[in-house]
């Protein structure tokens, strides 16, 4: 697959689809209190690609969990998708996200026991889609795995269940994609596959994609970047979208 640059992608439309006010995460432990986001402002538009970069314990994976309402901040004004998350429920939090969100980890998170066509099928099942099976087998068909439908994860490469992975985050046609480190626990080559077919489907979807990475080359190719530091956004370079 030839490499393409998100940078490459049309002006995003000026929708805001994810809002942060002055957001904050204090985690207890044995040690006292534990600081891990510090007053966090971040506003991103529908269709950008937006890379959050910072060295180990920066903060950055936090901020994805607390922006997927996996994680619930501790203070400040959290708003994905025009939904305010600290007003609703836990069942109100995952019907948001499964219809706003798909969340792409580094350890691909497969269900060993079913296949890569039930892998992915299974959060439209859990939205109530009868054509689940149907819509998952096209999803694979785009990441390349048509052949690979009734592989269960063990018989597949590591860049394979990436694949299945990012098919079944994208199965439910989110706004909004979030990448946590994708390439980590795949080899350089595979990784350059990954990331390319994430940049090919944001674009062909016009969704938001929101890249967690150590990688500052990897940071450079999305629209805009920004680097965290000590639970703080320390720059945002805004001048990459196109």
């Amino acid at each position: 697959m030839a490499p393409l640059n998100s940078c490459q992608a049309e002006d995003p439309v000026s929708e805001t689809v994810i809002d942060l006010k002055d957001v904050c995460l204090t985690l207890d432990s044995r040690a006292g209190s534990v600081h891990i986001l510090r007053g966090v402002d971040l506003n991103v538009a529908r269709g950008q690609s937006v890379a959050i970069a910072g060295p180990s314990g920066s903060g950055k994976s936090s901020l994805l969990m607390i922006l997927a309402g996996l994680e619930r901040a501790t203070s400040g004004r959290v708003t994905v998708a025009g939904s305010e998350l600290a007003g609703l429920s836990e069942d109100e939090l995952a019907l948001m996200r499964g219809s706003n969100i798909g969340i792409v980890f580094q350890s691909f998170h497969l269900v060993p026991t079913m296949t890569a066509l039930e892998n992915v099928a299974l959060p439209l099942e859990l939205a109530g889609h009868e054509d689940a099976l149907q819509i998952a087998a096209q999803h694979l068909a785009e990441v390349g795995l048509e052949h690979r439908l009734d592989h269960f994860p063990a018989q597949l490469s590591g860049g394979e269940q990436q694949r299945v992975a990012i098919a079944r985050a994208l199965a439910p046609n989110p706004r909004i994609i979030l990448a946590d480190e994708p390439t980590g626990n795949l080899d350089s080559r595979t990784g350059r596959q990954i990331v390319d077919l994430l940049f090919q489907l944001q674009k062909r979807r016009q969704a938001t994609l929101v890249l967690v990475t150590h990688d500052e080359r990897l940071a450079a190719e999305c629209q805009r970047s920004i680097r965290m530091a000590d639970g703080r956004i320390v720059a945002d370079d805004k001048a990459r979208a196109a």
